[in-house]
């Protein structure tokens, strides 16, 4: 019988053991507030995103003399009066992602060419926000204006995916194009508590066409000054599950189950069978 009981007793400590060792691997970023100011001041600078085939450009051209820039501003035109008209924008929104699709955005095709108004082709895979600008100004100015135009650019589809062990798994866009890790795993509703934090990858696909896989350990401090922690248009987050989930340990499998209830139903019977006993000694 105290055999038993001792069986009992250590089921129960390996169980409590376990539950210990997994809460350890809860936390992100262990310790991150031991980094010096100093050491954290020389995190990889965030750059601008590079313009790739399949982003959304929202393009807007601007300067002093409107009405000569108008026909340059897609979905807006100058009538015979010299009256500027702004089209009807057709957008739709896809509540389930966040994304949103306009025919007033310009669309990089396979080539990594936007079609401009009156220009035509402009090539911008591989350049900057900045970068694209400066080609639509030099487009445009001296050939079509003679006051040099202001070109305002903003990246509309940059979104990343999460998916794995996180609670929300999806698609999630920026507004202002810029995601960190911890925002895109935050918008994903934090990872499931079986996540494996120590295991999360990275797919990348790069404005050139190639693509990157990195394994993530979110519980390293020192992510923090990884150049992946800042995130890049389409990055892609898959979450491992733990050692506990891929076994469905913690799901408790029917065999688990059993287990359980068996170890429980012999330490509840040995507990009567020892107050029966001591009682019939009085």
């Amino acid at each position: 019988m105290k055999r038993m009981i001792r069986l009992a007793a250590t089921a129960i400590a390996v169980l409590l053991l376990a539950s210990c060792s997994a809460s350890k691997k809860v936390p992100y970023l262990v310790d991150a507030e031991q980094i010096p100011t100093e050491v954290l001041s020389q995190a990889p600078i965030v750059n601008d995103p590079v313009i790739t085939a399949g982003d959304l450009l929202n393009i807007e051209v601007t300067s002093p003399n409107m009405t000569a820039v108008a026909p340059f501003n897609k979905g807006r035109y100058v009538d015979d009066e010299g009256k500027i008209h702004v089209l009807t924008r057709q957008s739709t929104s896809y509540t389930n992602t966040g994304l949103e699709v306009s025919t007033d955005y310009y669309l990089v095709n396979a080539d990594g060419n936007i079609e401009f108004p009156i220009i035509g082709p402009l090539h911008v895979a591989g350049l900057t926000k900045n970068q694209v600008a400066e080609v639509v100004v030099n487009a445009i100015y001296p050939h079509y204006v003679t006051e040099r135009p202001n070109v305002d650019i903003r990246l509309m589809n940059f979104r990343v995916s999460v998916a794995g062990a996180v609670k929300n798994p999806g698609v999630y866009q920026s507004r202002n194009e810029r995601m960190t890790f911890l925002e895109a795993i935050s918008m994903a509703g934090d990872l499931d508590i079986k996540g494996d934090r120590e295991n999360v990858l990275l797919y990348r696909t790069n404005s050139d066409g190639s693509r990157e896989v990195h394994r993530i350990n979110l519980q390293d401090r020192n992510f923090l000054m990884s150049p992946y922690f800042t995130l890049q248009q389409n990055d892609f987050i898959y979450v491992t599950p733990n050692k506990s989930m891929a076994n469905q340990a913690w799901q408790m499998a029917p065999g688990v189950q059993s287990t359980i209830t068996i170890v429980g139903g012999i330490s509840s019977l040995a507990s009567l069978v020892i107050g029966v006993l001591n009682l019939t000694k009085k």
